[in-house]
């Protein structure tokens, strides 16, 4: 795991790097040399991005369509964007995150969180393993979430594609290690973004910013780590509480309210988000 101390010139893909968690990422990535493809499903909220960031920070940016749960796609953004050089990180970020009782959500809404939480990232990690794989040396970071690890209520299916990620990111790592290609997942509690809006924290862990875990995602790149946290003393909750007896962990997440945070999310906060997402999956 020797990582990517200088990122000055290092060409890296952020899928999802229009919004959020993506851009932050990609501006803070601009801001330290290196070059970037920004793919995300809304171009023209892309090429938007692609000017802003480029003209502040004087970088190489460039952005592409890119809808990550299409293979086609992928194959379109990589020729798009290869005037760039080789992918030597690849920032797995895209994500979509509809609520609700599992019972009551149509099977298409599933389809695609399914399509572009997992699939994106397999897809992805198929799309530029097998060049860092050839030249020896490659990195991959999944932006997962802290639910890939402990699940909630009324986001089932974005828990379970959240698990999904953190199964594929231990499995490739192990898989692609020997061929000198580091895998890494970013595991964000609740994240002040669009895609977390009207989402209350858990009792006694406050929201972090999209900078904040974009500095964990620069950190990660810098210096491998098979899991990173944000906040980083969560991974500590996280892991004595799978310790416990059962009730216990029920019990404990009931006193933090983690059991509610989703069902108490405010519906009007998110209605536009929702709208969106269930009918462009992005």
């Amino acid at each position: 795991m020797s990582g990517y101390a200088d990122l000055n010139s290092l060409t890296v893909v952020v899928t999802g790097g229009a919004r959020g968690i993506g851009r932050a990422t990609v501006e803070r990535l601009a801001e330290l040399g290196a070059r970037v493809a920004v793919g995300d499903v809304d171009a023209g909220l892309a090429s938007a991005a692609e000017d802003d960031i480029a003209d502040r920070t004087g970088a190489v940016v460039l952005a592409a369509a890119l809808d990550v749960a299409d293979p086609a796609s992928w194959e379109a953004f990589l020729v798009q964007t290869a005037v760039l050089g080789p992918v030597e990180v690849l920032v797995n970020n895209a994500g979509i995150m509809p609520l609700g009782p599992v019972l009551e959500e149509p099977a298409d809404v599933a389809r695609a969180i399914v399509d572009v939480n997992l699939h994106g990232v397999i897809n992805g990690t198929k799309a530029v393993g097998p060049g860092m794989v050839e030249r020896g040396r490659g990195h991959i970071v999944n932006v997962a979430s802290a639910v890939g690890r402990v699940a909630v209520p009324h986001g089932a299916t974005y828990s379970a594609s959240k698990f999904a990620v953190v199964g594929f990111s231990e499995a490739t790592r192990a898989e692609l290690a020997p061929s000198g290609v580091d895998v890494s997942m970013v595991l964000p509690t609740v994240v002040r973004t669009e895609l977390a809006a009207g989402v209350p924290a858990a009792r006694g862990v406050h929201p972090v910013s999209a900078e904040d875990v974009a500095e964990v995602i620069v950190e990660t790149i810098r210096r491998p780590r098979p899991e990173s946290w944000v906040p980083r003393w969560s991974k500590g909750v996280s892991r004595a509480a799978d310790l416990m007896p059962l009730r216990a962990k029920e019990a404990l997440g009931h006193l933090m309210k983690a059991d509610t945070v989703l069902a108490d999310a405010d519906e009007g906060a998110r209605a536009a988000y929702e709208e969106r997402v269930r009918r462009h999956r992005g």
